[in-house]
């Protein structure tokens, strides 16, 4: 009997990791990270997030190349599941700086309702990661708009403001940086100038030229 549960609970846990490698797609950068790591180059930074890095990247691949920096965003990610890849797409590739930004599919629950301040514990998990790594962490704040365009999400605007805060005060309390992307172009309601997204809340190419304007002067 001892033995059947014990086989049983090992298929469980090799299901858990399975499942948990199909989930966040752990897979999506291992190529290319194995690359980085054979390469003997350490990378400037790492930009870790969901969509907003995803398109950064597919859209202005120069800015990425010109300057060592990595793109590892992944459209659709909580930041659950950007924890869960944390090591394998920052910390085993050593960069000076890594950029986090997420946050937003959280208040849009793509898994499910979260609360904020589990949303900020994942954030600050990958701090605490990235800072015994001797990775210097750079927090960013989000900018969706009042409107989530895949989902309705009433409080949308309020949650994104309430998790910028804690954010901004986790930040000043560890003396951690923090960057706002968009700090004289918002409009008034929280979304982007349609000049500058293509939804309010993703970025155009003129959008991600502001962005790289304004982390160049974080990244020294």
């Amino acid at each position: 009997m001892k033995r059947i549960v014990s086989l049983f609970a090992m298929l469980l846990a090799f299901s858990f990791c399975m499942s948990a490698q199909y989930y966040s797609n752990l897979d999506r950068y291992k190529t290319a990270n194995e690359d980085v790591i054979s390469s003997g180059i350490r990378p400037k930074a790492v930009f870790i997030g969901d969509s907003i890095f995803d398109g950064w990247y597919a859209n202005v691949p120069s800015f990425f190349d010109d300057n060592n920096y990595l793109g590892r965003g992944i459209g659709g990610q909580v930041s659950s599941e950007i924890l869960l890849r944390f090591r394998k797409d920052v910390v085993e590739l050593a960069p000076k700086y890594v950029v986090i930004l997420c946050g937003v599919n959280d208040i849009a629950m793509n898994r499910g309702p979260i609360d904020m301040a589990y949303t900020m514990a994942n954030i600050a998990s990958m701090v605490e990661m990235a800072k015994a790594a001797k990775i210097k962490p750079v927090v960013c704040l989000l900018f969706p708009g009042p409107k989530i365009g895949w989902r309705e999400i009433p409080d949308a605007f309020e949650k994104a403001e309430t998790l910028n805060s804690m954010i901004t005060e986790y930040a000043a309390k560890n003396h951690v940086k923090c960057m706002k992307f968009f700090r004289d172009v918002e409009t008034v309601d929280g979304s982007l100038p349609k000049e500058l997204s293509l939804d309010s809340i993703h970025p155009n190419v003129k959008g991600y030229g502001i962005m790289a304007d304004e982390i160049k002067r974080v990244l020294k």
